[in-house]
């Protein structure tokens, strides 16, 4: 595996590849590597000649600042986990090399809709710092394919407006989510919970998979009230739990039986902070 920290040596790398005819897939991470990550990697060496990870912690996209201090760095044992899943490249930049005149007063982008619900109303600005990093890195690496993961289900759309926005021919492929042997979504954050609440974290998932067996047509409030509940008699402090259209994220109150849905949740285990999502019903 290469290892680049300069964005113009990556593309000079990546330059040369492209002259070989090699398609270049790429999977953009914040590190604190899981199999989740890894899934991802094992489908851009499937599906592509090249496959460049990056790790970077993005700083625009934390509106909590503490929650950016306590991201978990883990980069010794991610760089062992990439070299061993086959990765060809690892970009490693500073956030001097990303944001070179500074991280104030940048560039916002237009995100309708998706920028007022769910994570967009809950965490401020954070999406805008997600288009921020994103547009850079897909810049630098310039793929052919983008592998994300579904946990992360209304940033996937952000991404997917953005690509629309930016000059690029690269094709966003969504990975379904990666869980635990117990339903818990894999995720960095879950190195952050003690042992007591990690073992009640998994209720995330269980209210979802009630949420999905439970739906029929009709009002949709009640459903949502029962999943808080079973929520919060865990210890959870509950964001949201949503039900919006598969397609778009629009919050419905009221299903037809036959739109497509997805249902969302955040919610605090005291400090930590889950988010997790389940398609409840499909075409």
């Amino acid at each position: 595996m290469i290892i680049f920290k300069e964005a113009a040596a990556l593309a000079g790398y990546i330059e040369n590849q492209k002259k070989q005819q090699k398609t270049i897939g790429f999977v953009p991470t914040m590190g604190a590597l899981h199999q989740g990550h890894l899934a991802l990697i094992h489908q851009a060496r499937q599906h592509t000649d090249i496959t460049v990870c990056s790790i970077f912690v993005n700083p625009t996209q934390f509106n909590d600042p503490r929650d950016f201090q306590k991201y978990p760095n883990t980069i010794t044992s991610d760089v062992e986990q990439l070299t061993n899943a086959g990765t060809h490249v690892l970009f490693l930049p500073s956030v001097q090399e990303m944001y070179p005149t500074g991280t104030q007063q940048l560039e916002q982008y237009d995100l309708g809709y998706l920028e007022t619900v769910l994570e967009g109303k809950f965490r401020p600005g954070h999406f805008q710092g997600v288009c921020q990093v994103m547009s850079r890195l897909l810049t630098m690496v310039k793929p052919h394919q983008l592998f994300m993961g579904q946990k992360d289900y209304q940033q996937c759309m952000v991404v997917s407006r953005l690509l629309q926005l930016m000059p690029l021919d690269t094709r966003l492929i969504i990975s379904p989510t990666v869980r635990e042997k117990d339903g818990l979504a894999m995720s960095s954050r879950n190195m952050r919970l003690n042992t007591d609440e990690r073992a009640k974290a998994p209720a995330i998932y269980r209210a979802l998979s009630a949420l999905k067996q439970q739906l029929q047509p009709g009002p949709l409030a009640p459903l949502q009230q029962q999943s808080i509940a079973l929520l919060e008699q865990e210890g959870f402090k509950v964001d949201y739990v949503s039900i919006a259209t598969a397609d778009t994220l629009t919050l419905v109150t009221e299903w037809d039986g036959k739109q497509p849905l997805v249902a969302l949740v955040a919610a605090f285990m005291n400090e930590v902070r889950l988010i997790d999502n389940m398609i409840i019903h499909e075409d």
